[in-house]
């Protein structure tokens, strides 16, 4: 079988990159080794940069028709009394709209909503785009990747191969690449459950010890996220739901019924946070998308937004290269030169971010609160927050920032300008550096 691009893996970065190239006229051929729709937790969090991507893909509009708009985040600390509701403490409130963007809020889409949406898209371009379902990447045999489908092996060479099998990719392996992990000392559990009508904001709720992130998908549903340590799955089953029940409706009163849908620790999934990210994102005609090149910490909700960012960017130089008849493998090179720093940025940040809430000590929570509403305080903060982990753009927190953030010196009163920001969004010549 022959094809222009080989993409290992179905999931939502490998087919963003599909349906950009065979928009484009560049033959392409996806591999995916499910099928039917997975049950396991993956990405829902879409931030803004990524439906800037969604809306040049033509899919937009159908997405956010599937989706809960996420305007702002809420980060709550409370006190826990027993017998009644708890105590608000602090609320601080980051918004969206602080970033000079069209694209001013993110987005709670179903995993396989995006998925799906993305996969229809691509088989518009039937002539172009190529699926196999139930196909298994076994890697490369005499410079061909190796597909088992049902009880047939089958080659096909490609120009450019595409890792996006994710966290055990075999295209990874055959690069030979090194990387660096990182462990933590805690793990979440997740699950979805119904929602009230009026919990429309998502939000994290945290005490000194306890961490509980909401956040509202479309049809009623919230997908929650609770911080244990690690290792502690376990004795927490051994507790029984009614543990959950207790923990969640501590936290969250709104949801003390709600949460009692869990009918069945199946329905819970374990997570289990590390990071990790390689030292070379190509080698040859191989290449590496998403989760297959770096993963990263939950806590910013990054991960599926970097594998579909890293499909625009090698997407689009593909299809350049294919327009202008130029040759994929001396210019392969910019993907690389493109994405890499950016996500080495956004590693840093969620892994700050984690740390943030790693610690129970009393004093830590005491720092923790009191940074978290500095950012809100001092705007320029508050700018640079939301648009690192928005995607649009990048700005540095510097010196000054941090000594603010940590109360040595005063908030800033100034309100930054959107003409000011201007400078910090990602321009085309910044995405797209080899068209320049």
């Amino acid at each position: 079988m022959r094809t222009e691009v080989f993409i290992a893996g179905g999931g939502v970065g490998g087919l963003a990159l599909a349906a950009k190239l065979a928009s484009r006229g560049v033959h392409v051929t996806i591999a995916e080794q499910l099928k039917s729709k997975s049950r396991a937790y993956k990405g829902e969090l879409l931030q803004p940069k990524t439906l800037e991507i969604l809306h040049r893909l033509g899919v937009l509009d159908e997405i956010e028709a599937s989706g809960h708009v996420i305007d702002q985040l809420r980060f709550q600390e409370i006190k826990r009394c027993p017998g009644r509701e708890p105590e608000n403490i602090q609320l601080t409130e980051l918004n969206y709209s602080r970033v000079a963007s069209r694209y001013d809020h993110a987005l709670m889409v179903p995993h396989e909503t995006t998925k799906d949406i993305l996969r229809e898209k691509a088989q518009n371009y039937e002539k172009y785009f190529h699926y196999l379902p139930g196909a298994r990447f076994l890697g490369f045999e005499n410079g061909r990747a190796k597909v088992r489908q049902k009880k047939e092996t089958i080659h096909i060479e490609a120009d450019i191969y595409v890792g996006a099998e994710g966290r055990s990719s075999p295209t990874r392996d055959a690069m030979n690449v090194r990387m660096k992990r990182k462990e933590y000392n805690h793990h979440f559990l997740t699950v979805t459950i119904p929602r009230p009508e009026t919990f429309t904001k998502g939000k994290i709720i945290t005490t000194t010890s306890c961490f509980l992130g909401l956040f509202p998908l479309p049809d009623n549903e919230v997908r929650t996220v609770y911080l244990i340590k690690a290792g502690e799955f376990k004795k927490i089953k051994q507790k029984g739901l009614d543990y959950v029940y207790k923990a969640y409706g501590d936290l969250e009163p709104e949801l003390a019924e709600t949460v009692q849908a869990i009918t069945d620790w199946k329905d819970i999934q374990l997570m289990i946070p590390h990071t990790y990210h390689v030292d070379r994102y190509v080698s040859g005609n191989l290449t590496l998308v998403g989760d297959a090149a770096h993963t990263v910490h939950p806590m910013a909700g990054e991960g599926m937004n970097l594998a579909i960012q890293d499909a625009d960017v090698l997407g689009e130089l593909l299809a350049w290269c294919k327009e202008e008849g130029k040759s994929y493998h001396e210019h392969l090179h910019y993907y690389e030169d493109v994405r890499k720093p950016r996500v080495s940025f956004l590693l840093a940040l969620s892994h700050m971010s984690a740390l943030v809430y790693s610690f129970s000590n009393p004093w830590w929570r005491k720092l923790r609160m009191r940074a978290v509403q500095r950012i809100y305080d001092d705007d320029q903060l508050h700018v640079k927050q939301m648009l690192n982990i928005s995607g649009l753009g990048r700005w540095n927190f510097s010196l000054l920032d941090r000594a603010i953030q940590g109360s040595m010196l005063p908030v800033r009163r100034k309100r930054i300008s959107d003409q000011k920001q201007q400078d910090k969004l990602f321009s085309e010549q910044e995405d797209y550096p080899w068209k320049f």
